[in-house]
């Protein structure tokens, strides 16, 4: 994905929307059971009829791909704390790392981890879940249950 900070929306939506399903479409018709994973972001609007364009245009295409896919998962992560160790993470993150336990107390709807996402992406894909769209909090939960599945078997 891209930022829509400074772009036109219709170029906007030609990388959002229209390339996110050509590919989809593809990989369905090579795999229709497939399990298609998603991530648009905090304050995806599903109802595609906000106020702010990038929002309804993630909401579109999650509606889409949940349309598409009978295992599709929407993830919308708002900040996500960096794994310790990475080298492609933005400087900013640097600055913002000491501060995450303090967000993570204070508006855990709107932070997790890397860790968390990636865990709970694989706890979903092994395991299923009703919902079919996580937020911060259920991207944590699921994330700390796929953690925990994985250290009972060491």
């Amino acid at each position: 994905g891209v930022s829509s900070l400074g772009m036109k929306k219709k170029d906007y939506f030609k990388i959002t929307y229209d390339l996110t399903m050509h590919i989809a479409k593809v990989l369905r018709e090579v795999n229709p059971e497939m399990i298609f994973t998603y991530v648009s972001g905090s304050g995806t609007d599903s109802t595609e009829q906000g106020k702010v364009n990038w929002a309804n245009v993630k909401g579109k295409t999650e509606n889409d791909l949940l349309k598409l896919f009978d295992k599709a998962y929407m993830y919308r992560p708002g900040y996500i704390q960096p794994t310790g160790g990475l080298k492609n993470t933005y400087k900013i993150y640097k600055l913002f790392a000491p501060f995450y336990p303090v967000w993570n107390r204070l508006f855990p709807a709107y932070v997790c981890t890397l860790k968390d996402l990636g865990m709970s992406m694989l706890y979903v894909t092994l395991n299923g879940f009703k919902s079919k769209v996580f937020d911060n909090y259920a991207i944590t939960l699921t994330g700390k249950r796929e953690s925990e599945r994985l250290s009972q078997r060491v």
